[in-house]
């Protein structure tokens, strides 16, 4: 199983990245990690050149709500990724929010999976439960 991950935008949260990489190295993951300061057309563009099945992508300083907006027309511009898993995680705004509204706000821009504030590990374990459910292993 493919991922292609990496920090959006203006971010530069270098440590929780590696993290991220080991983590789905560990699972068994093929990782394709694009770093940091990564714009929304570089991720979709490595999705199409390594074929992965999943995109994680990752925030610590909040700026992902600017970028995410895009997700949905960027991806439609896209040929085939109708299958591919959107997931993004950190701390998905700026300040404090509740994650009983981020949730939901960042799945309307396209993401299967949103895990504001949530532990590596558990976020990781929904995406394993998420392939499984869809098959895809």
């Amino acid at each position: 199983m493919k991922v292609v991950t990496g920090v959006v935008g203006n971010d530069i949260h270098v440590v929780a990245n590696r993290l991220i990489d080991l983590s789905l190295r560990a699972r068994g993951f093929e990782v394709f990690n694009l770093g940091v300061n990564t714009y929304l057309e570089e991720f979709f563009d490595a999705v199409v050149e390594t074929g992965a099945d999943v995109l994680l992508i990752s925030s610590l300083n909040g700026e992902a709500e600017g970028w995410s907006r895009e997700v949905k027309p960027l991806k439609a511009k896209y040929k085939n990724l109708d299958n591919l898993i959107m997931m993004i995680g950190g701390n998905l705004v700026v300040g404090s929010g509740d994650a009983e509204q981020i949730v939901p706000k960042y799945k309307n821009y396209g993401f299967d999976l949103v895990c504001h504030q949530i532990d590596l590990n558990t976020g990781l374990d929904w995406l394993e439960e998420l392939i499984e459910k869809r098959n895809l292993k």
